[in-house]
Parts: C-alpha cells; structure tokens; sequence
C-alpha cells in the first residue's frame, strides 16, 4: 500500500482536483466557487504531500528490516526498534517505527501496511505485534 499511497494517490488526487479547478477557473461562471475549488486543491494537495511523500517501503527477512524511499534503501537490526506504533483511525492503518537510534531517514519512519479485510478497523494491525515481536518488545494490551 506505500507506492499507492506515497506515489499513486498523489498524482491521481493533486491531478484531478488539479484539473477540474483549472476547468472551473476557464468557465465564465460564478466567481465564489472558484475560489473555494482553489483553496480547497491547495489545501488538500498540501496536506497530501506532508502525509505521503515521506512514507517508506519496508520488508524483512530474517535479520534485518529493510526500509527504502524508492531510491535508497537500508537495512536495519530488529533491536534498533524501539517501539511500533500505528494510526488506527486511518483507514489503512499507517504504521510507524521508532528507533533507538537515528538511522539514515531518522528516528523514525512511517509505511503504509498491506491491506486487510476486516470487519473491526479499530483492531490492530498484525504487522504491529509482528514488528513487536521481531523487536522483543512487549505487546501492546488488549
């Protein structure tokens, strides 16, 4: 879910909205609503920026945690983690990582999970406790 969020979304969502405000600012109509479409594509193509465009891709094997922005990538042991925590009132979960020490991209990153069907999307998401347990750190109560 990280390329969709961090690349695919962007583009589509700033493109579109983009578009239409231009589409709407070539009209001859009313003025307010223009402005508001403008406002609002600003708006919101900043605040998609600021959530997206630093999400990192992650994987692991065995050892370590890779983490990568799509054009460097790093590895990383599990004991630098040093807690996992997620967003569970975004749809998608965003899951981040804290380390004990900062790495390449900080003391922190944050990546979108893989998506999962549920009917609870206040439940966590597995790859949490995964993390937690690959860290050795506790599990978070129920």
């Amino acid at each position: 879910m990280t390329f969709f969020t961090k690349v695919i979304f962007p583009v589509v969502w700033i493109g579109g909205f983009g578009l239409g405000t231009l589409a709407l600012w070539s009209s001859h109509g009313a003025q307010q609503p223009k402005y508001q479409f403008l406002v609002f594509w600003v708006a919101g193509t900043a605040f998609i920026l600021w959530a997206c465009a630093g999400l990192k891709r992650v994987r692991i094997d065995d050892r370590f945690l890779y983490i990568s922005n799509y054009q460097n990538e790093i590895s990383v042991p599990f004991d630098m983690i040093a807690d996992v925590t997620e967003i569970r009132w975004i749809s998608n979960h965003p899951v981040t990582i804290h380390f004990r020490s900062p790495t390449e991209f900080g003391s922190t990153i944050t990546f979108m999970p893989k998506a999962r069907f549920t009917f609870s999307s206040w439940t966590s998401h597995p790859v949490v406790a995964e993390l937690k347990k690959l860290a050795r750190l506790p599990a978070d109560a129920g």
